[in-house]
């Protein structure tokens, strides 16, 4: 009969999961916010000044791949701030696992480490988001009180910086648009007005604060968007996003396609 595989067999596996999975959202098409968790809002993406330069040797695919892998596990645990990683334990155990000897810690004790980790993280997250709800709040019931902010039904807070006069889009088109995305704080998420390049989905496909603005909006329209943290991502964090942010969005509808 098949064999459960070891602790560190599944660790392996989810680590290169994750390792061609951000190698996969790098190259993705940019949407903005999209509502389920395998299209998450894409990083901005800045090029660097100057690219450093090639590592020697790194010529075949196979070493190009493992190059990326370990390079996108480092990116994946540099961005987890409530644990400390040990990079002298790490090489340790890949050469370890890659030469089939057996582990120096017990299964055992490894697991109890990782849901030692894992309780971490959570109540690292869940301190964050509280403190993102309260400073959310803060800043929509401040903001709506300013000239020229309208809110709707829905808490869905706007101001009109452009005015259009095209036609207005359903649920069901699809919509050419430019935007710029931040935090309360100014941190800067996702941009295709820093990409230079318009991003094109439909209506139907974003977050809840996208879907009820662009049905307002006409073809010409540029909007400055306060979106609610029940309207785009609640409690759930994502990339660049914690868990219950206000998002601000300086959109333009460029055409509905």
């Amino acid at each position: 009969m098949p064999t459960r595989p070891s602790i560190v067999t599944s660790l392996l596996l989810t680590a290169l999961a994750l390792s061609f999975s951000a190698c996969s959202k790098q190259t993705a098409a940019d949407k903005p916010a999209e509502k389920t968790p395998a299209a998450a809002l894409a990083a901005s993406a800045k090029p660097a000044d100057s690219a450093p330069a090639a590592a020697p040797g790194f010529e075949s695919f196979e070493q190009k791949v493992s190059y990326g892998i370990g390079y996108n596990i480092g990116t994946g645990l540099a961005r987890e701030k409530a644990v400390t990683v040990d990079q002298g334990a790490i090489r340790t155990g890949l050469a370890d696992g890659l030469s089939g000897a057996k582990t120096r810690i017990p299964e055992a004790d490894i697991k109890a480490a990782f849901v030692a980790v894992q309780q971490k993280v959570a109540a690292a997250a869940a301190a964050a988001g509280e403190k993102q709800k309260t400073a959310g709040a803060e800043f929509l019931a401040k903001n709506k009180t300013r000239p020229g902010v309208k809110v709707t039904a829905s808490g869905l807070q706007y101001e009109v910086i452009t005015s259009g006069t095209g036609a207005k889009p359903k649920a069901t088109d699809t919509v050419q648009v430019h935007y710029h995305g931040t935090l309360i704080d100014g941190t800067v998420f996702d941009s295709s007005v820093e990409r230079k390049q318009p991003a094109e989905f439909p209506v139907n496909g974003v977050i809840q604060g996208w879907i009820e603005a662009l049905q307002l909006m006409s073809v010409g329209d540029k909007w400055k968007l306060y979106i609610p943290a029940e309207l785009g991502y609640g409690a759930n964090a994502r990339p660049n996003i914690p868990a219950n942010s206000v998002l601000i969005f300086e959109v333009s509808l460029l055409a509905i396609k």
